[in-house]
């Protein structure tokens, strides 16, 4: 799950470098949101894991931990770029002086489909519907998630680089949100058809 979250996220940061006049986020940004990400997944030893997860000893094959991180890594950052387009031609940010709103769309959406993600990778099944995480990996992805939206508007946002986001910008990241959790929940279904994890 790391390992295919820190491969997207690296490859947007390196993508977004090449062509942006100003950091695509702030190294404090990037802390804080590794922070939230890892408080997240604190629960994740508790969770109520399928029966047929633990019916038998699994073993560990590199190969396949390679193949989920190739498979499952690339489509966060498909997702960044979409968020990189929505706040760069949507909402204009190519000047310098707008870099900060820029920085908080990517933040908000990083940090919601990293920890919302959790929910797809921890299971074989549909997420949420067919199989339900236990309720403190549930809390804390609330919480996550519900600090994360409210965090460019609180009295830290100033110190951490981030600014308000327009209200037009929450439509956008629930289409990607869905969409994000959609085509991850099929390129895991396809990968465990064709028995490649």
């Amino acid at each position: 799950m790391g390992a295919s979250s820190n491969f997207g996220n690296m490859f947007s940061v390196l993508g977004a470098s090449a062509f942006l006049p100003f950091l695509p986020m702030a190294p404090i940004q990037i802390l804080i949101n590794n922070m939230l990400y890892d408080f997240a997944q604190v629960p994740i030893p508790n969770d109520a894991v399928d029966d047929e997860q633990v019916a038998m000893p699994r073993p560990w094959k590199i190969s396949e931990i390679r193949r989920f991180i190739l498979g499952v890594g690339p489509i966060s950052s498909i997702f960044d770029y979409v968020t990189f387009f929505l706040m760069l031609w949507v909402f204009k940010c190519w000047d310098p002086s707008l870099s900060s709103l820029f920085q908080t769309g990517w933040f908000v959406e990083s940090l919601m489909t990293q920890t919302l993600i959790i929910h797809v990778i921890r299971t074989n099944k549909i997420p949420f519907l067919q199989s339900r995480a236990s309720w403190p990996l549930m809390l804390t992805t609330f919480i996550i998630v519900a600090f994360g939206a409210w965090l460019p508007y609180s009295p830290m946002a100033y110190s951490l680089g981030l600014t308000r986001l327009p209200g037009t910008y929450w439509p956008f990241l629930l289409l990607i949100l869905f969409a994000y959790t959609s085509l991850t929940q099929a390129v895991k279904v396809w990968l465990l058809r064709m028995k490649w994890i």
